[in-house]
């Protein structure tokens, strides 16, 4: 059975291990730590920044930081890094007797990490001790303010650019209400190992304007798509990355640009189209007229020039293959928009296939290793994130997936309701009042 310690008395000692991933200890720590040491000899595992992630707790300090954090709490005997969610290869290599963790196995992601936790002790005869949740007005307090500071705009804007040195691809996912900025926030798969959940959001001028019921042709002014940004706001802690259009004129650009870092926008993408807006998906159906690459390079270099902090992102979109220029238009515009001081690139397709997308950015890649990638799969949606970061990209935008799925959801049920007369057909397809309450009241 598990690892045994001799103390400076002489006294053998059994091995007792927990996992924090959290920036601040407060009582309800120590009351683990004071438990754990009961048992014998604490062991303290600092989950990664990446993993924390997963655990939506995004960290405000480094794993360094955090380590040297326990290190000063004199109750620890030992505090190494816990490099996964799950407890295989740390329950593996110290063997402990006990696990020891708070009763608060809340939501179906927490309840798979007790089960690997137990499946793990088990064949050797090692034993979890689950300690009641400290719950005191001060604790809530403290965990109420973690969360307001990750909302703060200074956290906020910064946390793209540190999630993309976390992980290997930024998932990010359309938002257009606060509504569904909860469910980009809280939503999450759990499998064997792991634990998936969105990394940002996109908040995009189609759905903005769709969900308002006007086209999208920048008809919805800049002042109501930041109302859009403030509910988002309100309600999340994720970064946002922000659909600027063509950005406007540049004169207006340079205030677009103020204003999103004010609010804690991480990054405002802009196409390189004048002229009236038509949605790229239409192609050369549209009249649409890409500008010259130095208009658009004056553009990128005024915005630059605005923005205050280092956080804030200006990201240049490139048109060359939805308007069928050609890759090595695509290519002279993307590097010529990078030394005007684009922060990175996103790259469009309208193909249903890949492969266009992919080869741009293997030839990026060849001359550029560093600069962000970022693709759109609405149209090439076969595409897996896997295959995109094999191919260098660092972001990926699910652009409008909500707002499509939110409008036939709604109109059957608008059907239903006409069709029957009454509301019941319908319930089948809704979730409950109690369910929407609970969504909000977590807030």
């Amino acid at each position: 059975m598990g690892s045994y310690f001799v103390s400076k008395r002489g006294r053998i000692m059994k091995t007792i291990y927990t996992c924090f991933c959290t920036d601040i200890i407060h009582e309800g720590h120590m009351n683990i730590l004071r438990e754990a040491a009961k048992y014998g000899r604490v062991v303290v595992g600092v989950l990664t920044s990446s993993q924390m992630m997963l655990y939506n707790r995004f960290p405000t300090k480094t794993t360094e930081e955090r380590v040297e954090m326990i290190c000063d709490i004199d109750i620890v005997d030992e505090v190494i890094v816990q490099k996964a969610i799950m407890y295989d290869d740390v329950i593996g290599e110290i063997h402990p007797d006990y696990v020891i963790h708070g009763d608060n196995w809340n939501g179906e992601w927490m309840q798979r990490i007790r089960r690997n936790i137990v499946s793990l002790l088990e064949p050797y005869g090692g034993k979890l001790i689950e300690v009641s949740f400290t719950k005191s007005p001060e604790i809530t307090r403290i965990d109420r303010l973690m969360e307001q500071k990750l909302a703060m705009p200074e956290f906020r804007r910064h946390r793209l650019r540190r999630v993309m040195e976390l992980t290997p691809i930024v998932k990010t996912i359309e938002v257009h209400s606060g509504l569904t900025g909860l469910i980009a926030e809280r939503t999450q798969v759990v499998d064997e190992k792991s634990i998936t959940q969105y990394d940002a959001m996109w908040i995009s001028s189609l759905c903005d304007s769709t969900a308002k019921g006007k086209p999208d042709i920048e008809l919805v002014d800049m002042t109501s798509r930041f109302h859009t940004i403030d509910e988002v706001m309100e309600v999340t802690t994720k970064p946002i990355i922000f659909d600027g259009d063509t950005g406007g004129l540049t004169e207006h650009f340079v205030y677009t640009v103020r204003t999103l870092e004010r609010m804690g926008v991480s990054a405002v993408i802009i196409e390189d189209k004048i002229g009236l807006k038509k949605n790229s998906l239409y192609g050369t159906e549209a009249g649409q007229t890409q500008a010259s690459i130095e208009e658009f390079c004056e553009k990128l270099r005024a915005g630059k020039n605005a923005q205050l902090s280092d956080d804030f992102m200006i990201i240049a979109r490139v048109e060359s293959l939805i308007l069928e220029q050609g890759m090595e238009d695509a290519l002279s515009r993307a590097f010529a928009y990078r030394d005007a001081g684009a922060d990175g690139i996103m790259i469009h397709s309208r193909q249903k296939s890949p492969d266009e997308i992919l080869k741009f950015c293997d030839k990026f890649r060849e001359s550029d290793k560093d600069t962000p990638l970022v693709v759109v799969p609405s149209s090439f949606n076969t595409v897996t994130e896997d295959e995109l970061v094999a191919h260098g990209v660092n972001i990926v935008i699910y652009a409008n997936q909500l707002l499509r799925a939110a409008f036939p959801a709604m109109q059957k049920v608008a059907k239903s309701i006409l069709k029957y007369h009454r509301g019941a057909e319908a319930d089948d397809d809704l979730m409950s009042i109690g369910e929407i309450l609970g969504l909000i009241e977590q807030l």
